[in-house]
């Protein structure tokens, strides 16, 4: 297979060689071929192996430790214009055949049932490609004992110190291997993932708590991000309870409306429930509202509606260096790409995969079909959405120090949005008092609340690139049956004008 992005390793030597191993393209061959021969029009096999460890310590002792391995191939076909889908763990030709026989059945069985009709957008043959995620260090090329020496050595550097009591630290990991044949299109890929997290906790003489977590976000990186590439963990941790001292003495936020300055620490997530979620076209068309939900967005506004200021751009990037989203082929063979969502602050653009791009006679998918698992069949998924930073921005000292009264937002926490992505509360790690342009002292108890047109509206400035950050989570759920998928936000710094600000410890008073 050839390197589908020159300039990278040679991705046979990466790939993990138990996944190919096995039969890969007898298994598609002997599974497509059953399939059209019992009348499918159109067919597609991924074979897939996801594995996965999570790591759990408390107070530097190990209370967690969890490893999962989910292999299997899958069958996908459209007959009489609908879907039809089958998985099994066994892989062979054998059972790649029944899976496809299941399948047309499932297909004819739902084809009456079928409110409309299964049509896909077209996508250009990639021929044989193969893709690696952009990684050093496997991490599951390290033994358990040294991650769990590593987290139990910074959870004791942060336990020496007298104003830390308890010390939560965690790592998660994934290695996803898949190989997808289709219309024109073989790709063998493979993405590594980790989260490491650590929270501090301080209990005061009368009982009361904080915490403090670190901002170092989730990122396609291999065991390097820990140990020195990408993230600078010695420094971050060496800070954490002196911030977490101040937090616990910081005087409780006075409710009112406030000039904010966002760290992308926290904007990533506001940008994720707001942006992301509302710009994935099935949802925009009601296709999500039985679970997942709706969107304010919908397909009339766009080109009109003024979802932030001017300065707002906003794109759907799977190509995205680390992201937990980037692929180098979705599961449905269309390539990776980047693409406007919102420009100058006008919504653009959706997300979407080859069947909603179909329905609306759109000439090509972006490329967001994604499934979790080797049981699953592929939805419609988020792509690294990115507010982009303006290309000669400030930095986040001088966005400070243009506000006079206002609040400075470091980390993400709590969250709470409606099902049409409008409505909306965020808190955060921590939040600094800002006065005459320079910070003052923490806050505590702080939440912003605003409906996405008016946040996004009040935006004033935008940071520099030194100054963006790609956030991301492993968990964001969809579907159902539920799927969870991996996604990055990149975002600058950025000032928002006037945004009301609530305390949350009064709120939830009875």
């Amino acid at each position: 297979m050839r390197d589908s992005q020159p300039g990278q390793r040679d991705e046979a030597a990466a790939i993990d060689p138990e996944f190919t191993a096995y039969p890969l393209q007898a298994m598609a061959d002997a599974a497509r071929q059953h399939a059209h021969d019992l009348g499918a029009r159109y067919s597609d096999f991924r074979a897939e192996r996801v594995c996965g460890q999570q790591l759990g310590l408390s107070d530097g002792s190990l209370e967690t430790l969890h490893d999962s391995d989910d292999l299997g191939i899958a069958v996908r076909v459209i007959v009489d214009g609908a879907w039809g889908f089958a998985a099994t763990a066994d892989l062979t030709a054998e059972a790649a055949i029944r899976a496809a026989a299941e399948a047309v059945d499932v297909a004819r069985v739902a084809a009456p049932l079928a409110a409309e009709r299964v049509e896909l957008a077209d996508e250009p043959a990639h021929g044989r490609v193969s893709w690696v995620s952009d990684y050093l260090v496997d991490p599951f090329s390290v033994s358990v004992a040294d991650k769990v020496a590593l987290l139990a050595d910074w959870s004791s550097g942060l336990l020496a110190d007298s104003r830390v009591d308890h010390v939560d630290a965690s790592l998660l990991q994934v290695r996803e291997c898949k190989f997808y044949c289709g219309e024109g299109t073989t790709a063998l890929q493979q993405r590594v993932r980790l989260h490491p997290e650590l929270t501090a906790v301080a209990v005061d003489p009368g009982g009361r708590f904080e915490t403090m977590r670190t901002l170092a976000p989730p990122a396609g990186r291999g065991w390097e991000y820990l140990t020195g590439t990408g993230w600078d963990f010695p420094a971050e941790l060496a800070a954490l309870p002196d911030l977490l001292a101040q937090k616990l003495a910081a005087p409780s936020v006075r409710p009112g409306r406030y000039d904010l300055v966002i760290d992308p620490s926290n904007l990533w997530l506001t940008i994720h429930e707001s942006i992301g979620h509302a710009t994935e076209l099935d949802r925009a068309l009601g296709y999500e509202a039985a679970y997942a939900g709706t969107s304010f967005a919908t397909v009339d506004k766009l080109g009109t509606l003024q979802y932030g200021s001017p300065l707002m751009h906003v794109t759907g990037d799977r190509t995205a260096q680390h992201g937990l989203a980037t692929v180098g082929y979705d599961d449905e063979g269309v390539a990776a790409q980047s693409w406007d969502l919102i420009t100058g602050g006008v919504l653009t653009g959706y997300q979407l995969d080859r069947r909603i791009a179909g329905l609306r006679g759109l000439s090509r998918s972006n490329g967001c079909a994604f499934a979790d698992s080797p049981g699953h069949m592929p939805i419609q998924r988020m792509a690294n959405v990115c507010l982009q930073p303006a290309a000669d921005g400030p930095d986040t000292a001088s966005l400070i120090s243009g506000v006079e009264n206002g609040i400075y937002v470091v980390g993400d926490k709590s969250w709470s949005i409606d099902m049409q992505r409008y409505n909306f509360q965020f808190t955060g790690q921590r939040f600094y008092r800002i006065s005459g342009g320079r910070l003052a002292g923490q806050l505590r108890d702080v939440a912003y609340q605003a409906t996405t047109t008016d946040f996004w509206n009040s935006m004033e400035a935008v940071g520099g690139p030194q100054t963006s950050v790609l956030g991301g989570a492993f968990n964001c759920g969809k579907g159902q049956p539920g799927q969870v998928a991996p996604v990055s936000h990149g975002c600058p710094a950025a000032v928002m004008r006037g945004v009301r600000i609530l305390n949350v410890a009064r709120e939830a008073r009875p």
